[in-house]
C-alpha cells in the first residue's frame, strides 16, 4: 500500500477500501454502497447526534425525498445556489409529469411549506426538528468516498423561532452540540463565518466547522445557518403573537454529513489502515485467541468467557477463524478496531491478557481479574489521545502570513479589511479559498493583506476539498 506521507490521495482511497467501509463498484459515480462495517460506523455516529438532539429538545421527523418544482422555485436565492446540482424527475413510467420534481439537495423547500401548516401561534415556538436521510447533489468535481459524493448521508436540524435573538441562541446551542460531537468523533475544527459570497443560499449568515487533514486541505464537516425570516417570507411561515398580530418566524439549520467519517479516516488513519475512535467503531474490542497445539479448546473457552464478560460493557468480537494470528491482526488493524486483546498460553499461565492499542505502538498486559476496568481506562485514553493529537496537528497547521506570496499548504491566517474585492483578489493570488473569519469574532491588529488598509478581522485561507 502507498504510504500516507508519499501520496495522501491514493493512500486515502486504499485505506477506505481495505477497511471495508464502502463498496465503490456501484454503477453510478459518486453513489457508493454502505457495507456492514461502514454502515455500523456511520449509524453509531448518528446515535451520538440523536442523543444530543433528544437532550436539546429536538424531535425526529422524516420528509419525502421528492420536492415539487413549484415549491422548490419559491426561494429564488436558494435556487441559484443549487440549480447546477439538482437531479430532476420529469416522467412517471411513460407519462410526462405536469409538475417536475427534484431529489432534495437539502430539505428547506420540502419542510417549510409544512412548517407553515404546523405553526399557528407563538405557543408552537420554538419548533425544533431534525432528520437523518439521503440528499442528492450532482457534484461535477472529482468524487471521493465520503468527501465528495452524489448521494450524501445527511443530518439536518431545522428550527423556527419567534425572533432573531432566539434563533441566535439556537446557533449557540448548535455550536455547543458540535463541540461535544467533535470531541467524541476525535475531529477538531475551526468555526469560521463564511464570507458573503460563500454563505448558504438564502441565509443571513453561515458558519462552518473546518477540519484540517494530512492532505494539506481543509474539510468542511458541519454548517450552521441563521436565516432570519428569509425563508419564512417565501413559504409564509408565520405565527400569531400574544397581542393577536402575525409575524414571520426566524429560522436556523445545522447540518453534517458522512464527511465526518471521511475526516476521521483522513486525520487518524495510518499505513496499516483506518483508526476509528471508540465512540463509533463497530467493534471496540476484538479478542484474538493465540492457539497452542493440544490446548486450543482451553484457550478458546477462556476467550469466550472473556468476550461474554466484556460484552456487558463494550462492543466486542472474538475472532475464532482458523487462520494465523498475524493475518487476523492485519485485518483488524486495517478496519481500525481501537483495542485488540490477545489471549494465549503464556497469558493464561500468568493470569493476564495482552492488549494492543490501534492508535499507538506496543503491547501491555492487563490482570485478568481487573480486565473490565482496565479496558475501560484504555478506551478512554485512546479517545482522549486521538483527539489531542488531531488538535495539535490543527493548531500547528495555522500560520500567519503578511503577503499572498507567503501562502503555503496550511491554514493561512491573514488580515482582511472585509471588502469582497480584496477577498476575491487574495483567492486569485493564492489559488486558495477564503474560508472566512473566526466566530465568535477575535481581536486582530494589522492590515489587509491586499489593500493595506486597517484590517477589520483576521481571516483564513486554505485549499479545500
Amino acid at each position: 500500500m502507498v504510504s500516507k506521507a508519499e501520496d495522501f490521495n491514493e493512500w486515502y482511497n486504499e485505506v477506505v477500501e481495505r477497511a471495508g467501509l464502502t463498496d465503490k463498484r456501484y454503477p453510478i459515480k459518486g453513489m457508493n454502497v454502505w457495507t456492514p462495517w461502514g454502515w455500523s460506523a456511520i449509524t453509531n455516529a448518528d446515535a451520538l447526534m440523536r442523543r444530543e438532539m433528544a437532550r436539546t429538545g429536538h424531535k425526529e421527523v422524516y420528509f419525502p425525498l421528492l420536492v415539487p418544482e413549484s415549491e422548490f422555485m419559491k426561494e429564488a436565492e436558494h435556487i441559484r445556489g443549487f440549480e447546477q446540482e439538482v437531479y430532476w424527475v420529469t416522467r412517471a413510467g411513460k407519462n410526462e409529469l405536469d409538475i417536475p420534481m427534484c431529489l432534495r439537495p437539502t430539505s428547506e423547500t420540502a419542510m417549510y411549506p409544512i412548517f407553515s401548516l404546523w405553526i399557528r401561534s407563538h405557543a408552537d415556538l420554538p419548533l425544533k426538528v431534525f432528520q437523518i436521510c439521503s440528499v442528492f447533489r450532482y457534484d461535477t468535481k472529482q468524487t471521493r468516498t465520503f468527501l465528495r459524493v452524489r448521494e450524501i448521508h445527511f443530518f439536518e436540524a431545522h428550527t423556527c423561532h419567534a425572533d432573531a435573538e432566539d434563533a441566535e441562541r439556537q446557533i449557540r446551542e448548535d455550536l455547543s452540540i458540535m463541540e461535544t460531537l467533535g470531541r467524541e468523533l476525535c475531529v477538531p475544527y475551526l468555526i469560521l463565518r463564511r464570507p458573503e459570497w460563500d454563505k448558504f443560499p438564502g441565509a443571513w449568515y453561515s458558519l462552518a466547522a473546518d477540519a484540517w487533514t494530512p492532505g494539506l486541505r481543509t474539510l468542511q464537516v458541519a454548517t450552521f445557518h441563521h436565516y432570519r425570516d428569509n425563508f419564512a417570507k417565501a413559504y409564509n411561515v408565520t405565527y400569531e403573537t400574544p397581542d393577536g398580530g402575525r409575524e414571520f418566524a426566524h429560522q436556523t439549520t445545522y447540518g453534517m454529513s458522512e464527511r465526518l467519517l471521511g475526516a476521521i479516516v483522513a486525520i487518524h488513519g495510518d499505513d496499516k489502515g483506518a483508526v476509528l475512535p471508540p465512540t463509533i467503531a463497530p467493534t471496540q474490542v476484538v479478542i484474538v485467541p493465540i492457539p497452542e497445539k493440544g490446548r486450543q479448546d482451553v484457550i478458546l473457552s477462556e476467550a469466550r468467557t472473556l468476550a461474554a464478560e466484556l460484552r456487558e460493557h463494550f462492543r466486542v468480537e472474538i475472532d475464532e477463524r482458523d487462520v494465523r494470528p498475524g493475518a487476523k491482526f492485519y485485518e483488524w488493524e486495517a478496519k481500525g478496531v481501537p483495542l485488540r486483546i490477545e489471549l494465549g498460553p503464556r497469558d493464561l499461565a500468568a493470569g493476564v491478557v495482552t492488549a494492543a492499542r490501534r492508535d499507538a505502538e506496543g503491547r501491555t498486559t492487563i490482570p485478568r481479574s481487573d480486565v473490565v476496568s482496565q479496558v475501560r481506562d484504555l478506551i478512554r485514553r485512546i479517545q482522549e489521545d486521538m483527539y489531542a493529537r488531531a488538535e495539535g496537528a490543527l493548531r500547528s497547521a495555522i500560520v500567519d502570513i503578511a503577503a499572498p506570496e507567503e501562502a503555503r499548504d496550511a491554514v493561512n491566517r491573514i488580515g482582511w479589511c472585509g471588502n469582497e474585492d480584496c477577498g476575491h483578489q487574495v483567492e486569485a493570488d493564492t489559488g486558495m479559498s477564503l474560508l472566512g473569519s473566526p466566530y465568535p469574532p477575535e481581536a486582530y491588529e494589522g492590515t489587509c493583506i491586499v489593500c493595506g488598509k486597517e484590517a477589520a478581522t483576521a481571516a483564513f485561507l486554505a485549499k479545500t476539498y
